[in-house]
């Protein structure tokens, strides 16, 4: 069990991991999560600080999508416009709510950019990502305690 308090620098270890794993960088904030459970670290402190970092780091990529789209000829641009305009149908198709998988791999950061692509208001953007994130790291607890398996 941790008996020395909870460090501060591990939250933010943790967000930072979080945040990392929802932008198009190659982060996994669930090892971070769980190496933190196996340290007794409080679950729901930890639940809510991956669930912020994750959902701030789809934010990172609404803001590109929502602001940045001039710039997608550039070599560097994470996405092609062929790619954009298909993925752009496709999220025509089932709009924000499908906000509620930006959890997924690769997938995820996709829609959240696409999200700001088509203008889906910050607030939808919030909840929606919210929900489904915090949802996915809920999951990862659980299954970690046992309570799915």
């Amino acid at each position: 069990m941790h008996t020395g308090g909870a460090s501060p620098l591990s939250y933010l270890i943790l967000f930072f991991s979080a945040l990392g794993a929802a932008t198009l960088l190659p982060f996994s904030s669930e090892v971070t999560l769980v190496a933190l459970l196996a340290k007794s670290y409080p679950t729901v402190g930890l639940w809510a600080v991956a669930t912020l970092g994750n959902t701030l780091g789809a934010v990172v990529n609404w803001v590109l999508g929502r602001y940045l789209i001039h710039l997608e000829s550039k070599p560097w641009f994470p996405f092609k416009r062929h790619q954009r305009q298909r993925a752009q149908g496709w999220f025509q198709q089932y709009g924000k709510w499908s906000l509620l998988f930006a959890w997924l791999p690769i997938v995820g950061d996709a829609l959240t950019f696409l999200a700001g692509v088509m203008r889906v208001p910050f607030a939808w953007l919030i909840v929606l990502t919210a929900i489904g994130k915090g949802a996915r790291y809920a999951v990862v607890i659980a299954v970690y305690f046992g309570v799915l398996s």
